[in-house]
């Protein structure tokens, strides 16, 4: 394959990435405020863990630092939570 042909395949995989993400998180976030747990915050974190596929994709630091955060704080949150660590 092309360069050019893999630039274009990574662009849509990105593409549907980023929305497929930003879907995760409003849904995440609407479980979240119903109060369904442990459902919201896993679903949060699904959609962490996409953005910062994204973010890795785009080699953009700022959006890697904040997923990478987020989803790390969030599993152990879950885990002391649960009483796990």
């Amino acid at each position: 394959m092309t360069s050019f042909g893999k630039a274009i395949l990574e662009m849509q995989v990105d593409s549907v990435l980023k929305w497929l993400a930003t879907l995760t998180l409003i849904v995440g976030s609407g479980v979240n405020a119903m109060g369904v747990y442990p459902a919201g915050p896993l679903i949060l974190i699904g959609g962490g863990i996409l953005w910062l596929t994204v973010a890795v994709i785009w080699k953009e630091w700022s959006l890697i630092v904040t997923n990478a955060l987020m989803v790390g704080v969030a599993i152990i949150g879950l885990l002391v939570a649960h009483r796990i660590i």
